[in-house]
């Protein structure tokens, strides 16, 4: 048995899963507000629960949001401020009397998706969140690659590829940099360059209904964001090659990302021929409990 956690803002999501990938016990529960040691006691009653319903132990991985550092393991990045600068896993490992492997959420879309999704079979994966924020992962051969900051696949922190004119002024991200893929590919980034390029102030979904039902300025919107993905994917091919590009997160259900930005890749991609394919994720907002279920080998369990 493996027991998968996804740490988010608003709910912790538990899902139990057997040896063959079938889930046995889900249940979600709401996150505690700013409240750390809430947080810990929320997910060690959840664990119990789920062993209790199940009557067997199980491994148990972990999805949050940011990263631990390797320096200390204490965690970074994340959205939900009150986990930042905490031992994470240390306090869960204390809580719940065992091991266990943490990784972030991107990481998790990457491991779901190879081990059992859209990635299946594939030698290399790599995972891309489209969501609020845009992260990735990267699966080889049935294990995450991690490197040696802790840091692999955090594709949305990196330049956007050749900007053009439609792309400039370079917007400003989160992190403190300008230009980064985040700030063009995340659904707020959307909707930030559909402003920008005299559009009403609308969110992504709804710049994504109106193209469909033929607005021209909207399908011009979605026209730039398909033509920034496919430069900054190109990337990704060059630099890793993976058989498979897997993409989660809201901005994944628009179903003509899937045909016209692999058009548009061969572009930059340095080779002749490109048999990477483009596919959403397979387990759609399950992947990332699932993917945490997954950190942990069939060993393990």
């Amino acid at each position: 048995m493996r027991i998968g956690i996804d740490l988010g803002g608003t709910k912790i999501e538990l899902v139990v899963l057997d040896a063959d990938g079938g889930v046995r016990w889900r249940k979600r529960v709401p996150t505690p507000r700013d409240d750390y040691h809430a947080t810990l006691a929320a997910i060690a009653a959840l664990v119990a629960e789920a062993e209790a319903a199940v009557g067997a132990g199980a491994s148990v991985g972990i999805g949050t949001p940011g990263s631990p550092s390797p320096r200390d393991g204490r965690l970074r990045n994340a959205n939900s401020t009150c986990l930042n600068g905490q031992p994470l896993q240390h306090d869960l490992e204390a809580a719940l009397g065992r091991p266990l492997r943490l990784a972030n959420d991107a990481n998790c879309l990457a491991m779901s998706e190879a081990a059992d999704g859209a990635g299946a079979g594939a030698r290399t994966v790599f995972a891309a969140i489209l969501g609020t924020g845009v992260g990735g992962g990267i699966v080889v051969e049935g294990r995450l690659l991690v490197g040696a900051n802790a840091i692999a696949g955090e594709w949305g922190h990196n330049p956007l590829p050749l900007p053009a004119v439609a792309d400039l002024p370079l917007p400003a991200c989160y992190c403190g940099r300008a230009g980064c893929i985040e700030a063009y590919l995340s659904g707020p980034g959307m909707a930030a360059d559909h402003l920008r390029h005299g559009g009403e102030a609308l969110d992504a979904a709804t710049v994504t209904a109106r193209a469909a039902a033929g607005d021209a300025a909207c399908d011009a919107t979605l026209a730039r964001y398909e033509a920034r993905l496919a430069r900054a994917l190109a990337g990704v091919i060059n630099l890793l090659d993976p058989d498979v590009i897997v993409l989660g997160g809201g901005l994944s259900r628009i179903e003509r990302l899937y045909e016209n930005v692999p058009r548009l890749w061969g572009a930059y991609v340095f080779s002749d021929t490109i048999s990477t394919r483009l596919l959403p994720a397979q387990h759609g907002d399950a992947s990332g409990v699932r993917g945490a279920a997954w950190l942990w080998p069939a060993a393990a369990g």
